[in-house]
């Protein structure tokens, strides 16, 4: 989810003190934490490890990667030094960026993951009996590789369902026919940070955000078709003014609607992260009847969700006032499947 964000991420697991410093100044923290500093809001935070050397460590193409345990959100995924998952509370990101699209179609057959490369969404994306053919896109096979043997969840890639490409993202929709996914799921890292000097500077998934590539999903996708992806934390300024204008942009596309859902977790910047669910049929999406009744046929199947449950297809989609404000402006927001 996160790449580099402003001006510092880091993985300190030696015994040495850290010093951080920036726009807002000089940090200190103790030794053996994973954290991440955020200069533009000064905000810092981190989880303390347990000590030990990391489980893994490589250097792919593409990326530094770590698996490292913690005394309290057990092993945690870190890419270039900077948190993407906990084994505690990567239920909640995960499944959100998951089942409230997932439910929303009522018949997701077909789906295209971009990123994701820990395998978490792909594994829930797999809990629903609807699928039959599930594309999993992403760069690095070497994330891919380390947490197919250090997650619980590393077998998703088994499911004979699964086609897995080691592609860009954008790339592979290019070739891809129209109308054919019900269900694009964007999982990707950030797509710009901020340098020492306060110059915004692009990061290599800005592709991912840019309209052309939002048009190819909407190409890509079947006349109901809907689209989810990682829209980052309405609590830090610069991430709330990509959030408008991604919003925008998939309407400009021809996305009926695009909704901005909220995600408690608490271990990413600031407590909370967002998606945008982007539909090209209102009306064509499932009922709450019909949500609840696949749900529970889901849970009876021994498919079980820990974050997830229906009441979020409304009540994830319901913001503080202010961040209404700012994300829809002067229009009524539109709620689909009113639960």
């Amino acid at each position: 989810m996160f790449a580099d964000k402003l001006l510092l991420q880091l993985l300190v697991l030696s015994s040495t003190a850290v010093q951080i410093s920036g726009e807002q100044g000089i940090r200190r923290t103790s030794a053996n934490v994973a954290g991440e500093y955020i200069a533009e809001s000064g905000f810092y935070q981190s989880i303390t490890l347990t000590g030990e050397k990391p489980l893994v460590e490589s250097q792919s193409k593409y990326q530094n990667i770590k698996v490292v345990q913690s005394k309290y959100y057990g092993k945690v995924l870190v890419l270039d030094g900077v948190i993407q998952l906990t084994e505690k509370d990567g239920d909640s990101y995960n499944e959100m960026m998951v089942h409230p699209v997932m439910f929303s179609h009522r018949m997701p057959k077909r789906v295209l993951i971009i990123g994701g490369g820990d395998g978490y969404v792909l594994s829930e994306v797999l809990k629903h009996p609807e699928v039959e053919h599930v594309d999993h896109v992403d760069l690095d096979s070497a994330v891919i590789d380390v947490c197919r043997n250090h997650f619980p969840w590393g077998s998703a890639w088994d499911d004979p369902r699964v086609h897995l490409h080691f592609a860009d993202g954008s790339k592979f929709l290019d070739e891809t026919e129209d109308g054919f996914y019900q269900v694009i799921i964007q999982d990707s890292s950030d797509p710009f940070t901020w340098n020492d000097k306060g110059e915004k500077v692009e990061l290599p998934s800005n592709t991912l955000y840019s309209k052309e590539h939002f048009r190819n999903i909407e190409r890509s996708l079947s006349s109901d078709g809907i689209f989810n992806f990682q829209a980052e934390t309405f609590n830090i300024e610069s991430d709330l003014e990509g959030i408008v204008d991604w919003r925008k942009q998939a309407i400009d596309v021809g996305f009926e609607n695009a909704r901005y859902g909220s995600i408690s977790i608490s271990t990413y910047p600031t407590g909370q992260i967002g998606f945008l669910l982007c539909e090209k049929s209102v009306t064509s999406c499932s009922t709450p009847e019909e949500v609840n009744e696949r749900y529970t046929s889901m849970l009876k199947n021994g498919r079980e969700t820990s974050y997830y449950h229906p009441k979020l297809q409304q009540s994830s989609f319901d913001l503080p006032l202010w961040v209404e404000k700012r994300i829809y402006q002067n229009e009524s927001k539109t709620i689909s499947s009113e639960m």
